[in-house]
């Protein structure tokens, strides 16, 4: 089976890196990496069966046009964009399966993939009244992903909730406390660990904040709301019902 990757940043480099050592036959496209079975022309991925889309949000839906002039009807295309409306919306004339890989780090660019990211990471497909084929399952396990598959439209609430929102706010905290010089010199753990999403990819911050705004007005007045309830009465018995739901998911 031939593999195809377009762009080879933090997750397309890793998918390369992994399905490469598990010994697919793997072609990529990228326009800024060099090297053996990497290439700059979609012309290569004319041949494979299996094609991920992994450039940032902005560009995506241009390549996935210009992917409609290389591609044969049956070839598997996915994209890993931590959206999936917008990519949702035009009927593809080859087989196309929405996707989002929830693992990454706040690191960006090829250096900084690795064999081993999507270990025990959950993979969200939104493949909208078709069946998410065989084959892309079982490369997604191989990965060491575990499938979920739900709606466009959940997918692009439930992440505000838990990655969008979260970004923000990493952000924000940060913002807050850079001018105190006292604050910025004995942060410590809990700083550095509740501020690590204010690290993430400025391009890929920009097209979360811009393209998912509603749903991140929505998750913002239901952590109001949040706050407004463990500041009134019975906090202990909130933050002791917390605690172990959060202790249960990870």
């Amino acid at each position: 089976m031939k593999i195809g990757i377009v762009g080879l940043g933090l997750i397309g480099g890793s998918i390369f890196k992994d399905l490469k050592k598990i010994g697919y036959n793997i072609v990529a496209v990228s326009k800024s990496q060099n090297g053996e079975n990497i290439f700059k022309n979609y012309n290569v991925l004319e041949e494979c069966q299996l094609v991920f889309v992994c450039s940032a949000m902005n560009k995506t839906l241009d390549i996935l046009d210009n992917l409609e002039n290389v591609l044969h009807k049956d070839t598997i295309v996915t994209d890993v964009c931590s959206l999936k409306e917008f990519v949702s919306k035009k009927a593809r004339p080859y087989n196309f399966i929405p996707s989002h890989p929830m693992a990454g780090t706040e690191k960006q660019g090829f250096e900084n993939s690795f064999e081993g990211l999507f270990k025990g990471a959950k993979w969200v497909f939104t493949p909208q009244n078709k069946d998410v084929p065989e084959i892309l399952i079982e490369i997604v396990k191989k990965l060491g992903a575990n499938p979920v598959i739900t709606t466009p439209k959940e997918h692009d609430k439930a992440v505000a909730l838990i990655s969008h929102m979260p970004m923000l706010i990493a952000q924000a905290i940060f913002k807050t406390a850079q001018d105190n010089k006292l604050a910025m010199e004995i942060a410590s753990s809990g700083f550095r660990d509740m501020t690590r999403l204010a690290m993430s990819n400025t391009e890929m911050a920009n097209d979360m904040i811009t393209m998912n705004s509603d749903n991140i007005e929505e998750s913002i007045l239901h952590l109001y709301k949040s706050i407004g309830d463990l500041t009134s009465d019975n906090y202990l018995e909130q933050i002791k019902n917390i605690r172990e739901n959060r202790q249960s998911m990870f």
